[in-house]
């Protein structure tokens, strides 16, 4: 044998690669795929007692779990994943962002239809904050979608009580610190005055607790009315208060990232020929062709997505559609003024 190919080491000591890293995937990014909750819910209800992995109570989150494995979840298995699916949902003013309110307050997802399945919210959106809110079945997309760093920009009407100009806007840009809280770059457009009040279009990345209130407050400005009108390439266009209606798959598998693209494609057991294969897409449109809208009845044309006319192509879904930036404002000094 030629020197260099000699090969001197025990083979038993040092163990193969596979046996260094454990297999399958954390327990609670399996629970937040399959749409139970997201990984920091999964760690609450392990700490409480209401998982089990092949008749073990669990105590801890740091165990990796595989297809072979027997979850348990409240007394009951884990459901199978289903496709990742994604939601455009009207929010109204009034409703809190959260499954259970302690306070009793009415819940977004007290309002959502009865027929749709169980979804997270993709961020958050205070009480009285309206507009667009995207709903998913994927606990692991809405995670992937709400971090910083995946560049998302979220855009917003303001209406706000008081005064300024556009260079104490701009000066937002190299971003504030507000009671020791420093939020990033924003971007601030005055639209117009009406009466008392200023209209604002605002862009940011970050989306920290209350960040629009605080920072326009630290410019001597009272916001009464804030109206989320986009979330990364999705729109909330002309979609009815209230209203909830799917993405359509071939537009959420372009605005995911590759790698998401092919495991919901594996999920589907479609990949990518599906993309060309017009007769799989039209059979599995009632399913998820994004034509179904749910919620009240708009009372005009067909809100915030396809009608079914070839004219329905051009949906205010996403960036590329040049959507109406939201709801109309509303008239009047002072309209809507809160303290």
């Amino acid at each position: 044998m030629h020197p260099l190919m000699t090969d001197n080491k025990d083979p038993s000591a040092e163990p193969p690669e596979a046996a260094k890293t454990p297999q399958g995937e954390r327990i609670a990014k399996v629970l937040a795929r399959a749409g139970v909750c997201s990984r920091r819910d999964a760690e609450r209800m392990i700490e409480a007692g209401r998982i089990s992995v092949n008749g073990v109570l669990l105590t801890s989150p740091a165990l990796n779990v595989t297809s072979t494995d027997k979850i348990i979840v409240d007394g009951k298995p884990l459901p199978s994943r289903e496709p990742t699916r994604l939601w455009r949902y009207h929010k109204p003013r009034g409703k809190v962002t959260t499954a259970r309110d302690p306070e009793g307050r009415p819940t977004v997802f007290d309002a959502l239809p009865k027929d749709l399945p169980r979804v997270i919210s993709i961020g958050r959106l205070d009480v009285n904050t309206e507009g667009l809110l995207l709903l998913t079945n994927d606990g692991e997309l809405a995670r992937k979608l709400e971090l910083p760093s995946t560049g998302w920009a979220r855009r917003y009407r303001v209406r706000a009580y008081g005064r300024t100009d556009q260079a104490k806007l701009d000066a937002l840009q190299k971003g504030i610190e507000v009671d020791g809280i420093r939020y990033g770059p924003i971007q601030a457009r005055l639209e117009r005055d009406q009466g008392t009040n200023v209209w604002i279009n605002m862009t940011l990345r970050e989306g920290k607790n209350r960040e629009i209130k605080r920072v326009l407050e630290k410019l001597g400005l009272d916001v009464n009315r804030l109206i989320r009108t986009s979330y990364g390439p999705f729109q909330l266009g002309d979609l009815e208060e209230g209203v909830v209606q799917e993405v359509p798959e071939r537009v959420l598998m372009d605005q995911l990232g590759e790698t998401d693209r092919q495991k919901n494609a594996d999920q589907t057991g479609r990949a990518k020929k599906k993309s060309t294969d017009k007769k799989t897409s039209g059979a599995r449109g009632a399913r998820s062709g994004g034509k179904k809208s749910f919620g009240k009845k708009p009372t005009g044309k067909q809100s915030g997505g396809p009608s079914g006319k070839s004219s329905s192509k051009k949906t205010s879904m996403t960036k590329k559609t040049g959507p109406k930036t939201g709801p109309k404002s509303g008239t009047g000094k002072n309209a809507d003024r809160r303290r």
